[in-house]
């Protein structure tokens, strides 16, 4: 027998799975609330372009892979990073039906800050504390929204307090270096948070 939350979570999935959005938007389920977002502009994604390029190479002989555009289920939340870092081979962590990965196999999660009061909240602190509740072991955030740019890397999730207790902030312009993990050692610069011209 389910427990009230897991039934809140079941039907929440159910909600979330039977959408019909149309081209151009996407949904998560963010704090027990399905949110409806644009896709992103021509500079947020490639941004995103950008660090998913450089980080690929610097993956290849880890076993890992990064990966955009798949969505992640934790409990009763469902994100869709910008981009994120797990096994090659997820075969094990597929949900039934193949609509998420499970959090479980996620070891960095890239979000790039979208403008406005929604994204720059979703992305600094609701999704921050889903990725720390799921265990996700590093949280990079790109944001162009901060005193001219800064790039955040979050660790040491504690997932029962929902928060990250490490947390560095660097300007745009220094590299900010991944401390841990299958990406560490990879730089976040100057040139990966400039969109490309």
């Amino acid at each position: 027998m389910n427990t009230p939350d897991e039934d809140f979570d079941e039907a929440l999935w159910q909600a979330w799975s039977s959408l019909d959005l149309p081209e151009g938007y996407r949904a998560e389920i963010i704090e027990g609330t399905i949110e409806v977002s644009p896709a992103g502009s021509v500079d947020h994604g490639e941004v995103i372009n950008n660090v998913r390029d450089a980080l690929a190479p610097h993956l290849a002989d880890t076993g890992f892979r990064v990966r955009n555009d798949m969505n992640i289920r934790h409990d009763g939340g469902l994100w869709i990073p910008d981009l994120f870092v797990a096994p090659r081979n997820v075969s094990a962590y597929r949900t039934k039906g193949g609509a998420a990965l499970l959090a479980e196999c996620v070891e960095l999660v890239v979000e790039v800050v979208s403008p406005g009061h929604d994204g720059i909240s979703r992305d600094r602190t609701r999704k921050r504390r889903g990725y720390a509740r799921a265990g996700i072991p590093v949280y990079v955030i790109i944001d162009g929204h901060d005193e001219g740019g800064v790039v955040s890397i979050l660790t040491d999730p504690k997932p029962t307090e929902g928060l990250y207790t490490d947390e560095m902030r660097i300007p745009f312009g220094t590299d900010a270096v991944i401390p841990q993990g299958p990406a560490k050692g990879f730089a976040i610069t100057e040139s990966l948070t400039s969109p490309t011209e």
